[in-house]
């Protein structure tokens, strides 16, 4: 027992390893990662980097092809939009839920999270790993606070998606206001689930429309690809043509 909970505390270090490194930037999009680098970076066996790879190719992040190996996933147009059909469903329902059950405490505490998160977006230097992590804290805090866990899990899982994409490509001309998490969470302490539900629909509409317009270089490349790709560390990552915006919905 002891040996499991080792190997599976030391699988949850290495997903978190490779996850900050593709929300940081540090793995492009589109670019090839080795298991056996990671394992010798974070001076553990190949076994844990690997299921922290399969985790992430569940999750989206990573995909594999047989005698090509793995590297970070390039979205398709329909990617995105099933992403944000699943995303809408799922967070106006929790949106909805907050407004009738989050506690007075809880509501007090979106508030001030969504005035970080929007603080953060509006810093030009700021360190997208901490603006991404509140960000995604904020929208998981929603989902617990509606008292539903299932629920709550199940956004959890659509984070990482939603932060990856959205630190790269570039960035959506005409900014939307940088208030736009304390409006969203404004609406949703006043306790009305159908202007809860209203707000976040909106919410997700702007996040979608963001992450379309940023990922244009991606579809574009995508499209001309084959479904090969090597293996070998020479390739480039496909990197999109401007500096990428850490700014998220």
């Amino acid at each position: 027992m002891k040996a499991r909970s080792q190997a599976s505390s030391l699988a949850t270090e290495a997903y978190a390893y490779i996850r900050e490194r593709i929300i940081r930037g540090d793995i492009a999009i589109g670019q090839v990662i080795s298991r056996r680098k990671i394992a010798a970076d974070l001076g553990v066996s190949f076994l844990p980097v690997s299921e922290a790879f399969l985790r992430l190719e569940f999750e989206g992040l990573l995909e594999s092809r047989p005698r090509a190996g793995t590297r970070v996933r390039i979205p398709t147009r329909a990617d995105i939009e099933g992403h944000y059909v699943v995303r809408e469903g799922l967070e106006v329902q929790a949106a909805r839920l907050f407004a009738e059950r989050a506690t007075p405490e809880a509501r007090i505490e979106i508030l001030k999270l969504a005035q970080r998160v929007d603080a953060l977006a509006a810093l030009p230097d700021t360190d997208r790993f901490v603006h991404l992590s509140t960000h995604e804290k904020l929208h998981r805090r929603i989902a617990e606070c509606a008292q539903c866990p299932i629920l709550s899990d199940t956004i959890d899982k659509t984070c990482a998606l939603s932060s990856t994409w959205m630190c790269s490509g570039r960035e959506m001309q005409g900014n939307r206001p940088r208030s736009s998490h304390v409006y969203l969470t404004e609406t949703l302490v006043k306790g009305d689930p159908e202007a809860a539900a209203v707000a976040m629909r909106e919410h997700i509409r702007i996040s979608k429309e963001s992450a379309m317009e940023r990922l244009k270089p991606y579809f574009e490349l995508a499209e001309r690809q084959t479904q090969r790709y090597s293996r070998t560390a020479t390739v480039r990552p496909l990197v999109a043509p401007t500096k990428p915006d850490a700014r998220v919905s």
